[in-house]
């Protein structure tokens, strides 16, 4: 459902262009100010048209227009006029405005003009889409932010995304090491070509090299057919390794050869094969210290290494909270069909006070399974269960004494009970979805299954 803004000081307009547009999510404003600072707000760019008459009490419309377009340059606007300010409505089309009414006008060309430009959005919205289908680039999401921080970590992505230097993602799990390792394929000279992307921390040894680099029929037991390797199905383009600090040192010399030959043998073979990839690397681990203790070799880090992008943790990020909840608030009401519209103040505070030890991936968990519980047009604080874990303010160096911390009463805790906590917290969060849980845990599932064994952990039905 379009989301449209009607900006008059007319209430008699109001109510009557409110009551011809039911079929739409409509919100009035009597006053330029008002609108404005919903245009400043995350939620201001879930707005899909604005209705703007061209006079009004507390600022010019036409100086409306400009902030709106500063604002949200997409957004399209109709501007409304009586019969003799048309002029000005002619000097707002030449500063971007779509189109203008003069009043009083009939219901039936109103409309018109709103369905007219909102299909000329969606089609623009689709076409964009479709190019970059045909240009051989995957329509992946983009990043959604707000804050200072991670806008330098954005300009920096693309900053060197021209360049077809080795990338290192560095970061916890969760903060989108993938979102910035598509973002820097699509914004490379290599778009065009297949962006690749492999969890090396999901796989053996024996399944991470065969997919990597492919093997013959015949290579191992159960392996009946030649299949192409990633690195292959790469050429040209972008192969993303995520977890790349789990890799084995045998994977890691392989890899190593890739880089500075640019060549690989799969498995079962004995004649190379030539490859040209750009390699984007990420990892949670402090490869620095892996290096130093001799489990990463320190040739292919300095290899991978060239440029390193660190992501900061959402709770560095706190201002990005709210557009990333409406953002997943928005994906996920459309997927199950549901016209849910906006997030309630208390359910907004509940989000805005956790700590989020799963970062976006958490968010976007708890968010999807708002979208599942909610009735209504609003999520309400009862769907989003992180009130039991507020953020944390940082302990004092005294905590950490023997695997303990400083509780907020001042109790000491042992680092067992407040392992077992989290992953009951994060269980819940995830409405007791395992593979979820460990993914945003940066565990296995295999780990999971034990820790949960061991600390008795059931879900909410005894199971």
């Amino acid at each position: 459902m379009a989301h449209i803004c009607i900006c008059d000081d007319e209430e008699g307009i109001l109510r009557y262009l409110k009551k011809q547009l039911k079929g739409y999510q409509v919100d009035t404003f009597n006053r330029g100010k008002d609108l404005l600072a919903l245009l400043e707000t995350p939620a201001g760019a879930e707005v899909d048209l604005l209705l703007q008459d061209v006079r009004m009490p507390d600022m010019d419309g036409v100086q409306i227009l400009k902030q709106s377009k500063k604002l949200r340059p997409e957004l399209p606007v109709i501007m409304m006029t009586a019969f003799g300010t048309v002029d000005d409505a002619v000097q707002a089309i030449k500063l971007g405005a779509y189109d203008y009414l003069i009043k009083p006008f009939p219901k039936e060309k109103m409309l018109g003009l709103v369905e007219h430009v909102l299909e000329h959005r969606r089609l623009a919205a689709e076409n964009l889409r479709l190019r970059e289908e045909l240009s051989g680039v995957d329509h992946q999401e983009t990043a959604v932010f707000i804050s200072r921080v991670f806008r330098e970590v954005y300009d920096l992505t693309l900053k060197v995304a021209a360049s077809d230097a080795n990338i290192m993602i560095l970061g916890e799990s969760g903060t989108g090491k993938e979102l910035i390792a598509s973002a820097l394929h699509r914004n490379s000279l290599r778009r065009t070509r297949p962006f690749v992307s492999l969890n090396c921390a999901a796989l053996s040894d024996t399944l991470l090299e065969s997919q990597l680099f492919g093997h013959l029929k015949g290579a191992f037991t159960g392996a009946v057919m030649n299949q192409k390797g990633l690195l292959e199905e790469a050429d040209g383009g972008t192969l993303f390794l995520d977890e790349i600090g789990d890799v084995s040192p045998a994977v890691q010399a392989k890899l190593l050869r890739v880089i500075q030959e640019r060549d690989f043998i799969p498995v079962g073979s004995t004649r190379p094969k030539k490859v040209d990839v750009r390699f984007v690397a990420a990892t949670n681990k402090d490869l620095e210290r892996e290096v130093a203790e001799g489990r990463f070799r320190e040739d292919l880090y300095y290899r991978l290494n060239v440029i390193s992008i660190p992501l900061p943790p959402l709770r560095e990020r706190p201002e990005d909270i709210e557009p990333l909840a409406l953002h997943f608030l928005k994906r996920f009401a459309a997927r199950m069909a549901k016209e849910i519209y906006s997030i309630s103040p208390e359910a907004l505070e509940a989000l805005k006070s956790y700590r989020w030890p799963g970062n976006v991936r958490e968010l976007e968990n708890v968010m999807e399974r708002a979208v599942i519980l909610t009735s209504g047009s609003s999520v309400q604080g009862n769907v989003i269960p992180l009130r039991s874990a507020p953020r944390q303010s940082p302990q004092p160096p005294d905590a950490a004494v023997s695997g303990t911390f400083t509780a907020s009463k001042g109790t000491m805790v042992p680092l067992e009970e407040m392992e077992r906590h989290h992953i009951e917290m994060v269980l819940k969060g995830t409405g007791y979805h395992k593979s979820r849980t460990a993914e945003i845990l940066g565990i296995s599932r295999r780990t999971l299954d034990r820790r949960i064994e061991d600390f008795g952990l059931m879900d909410e039905s005894g199971n």
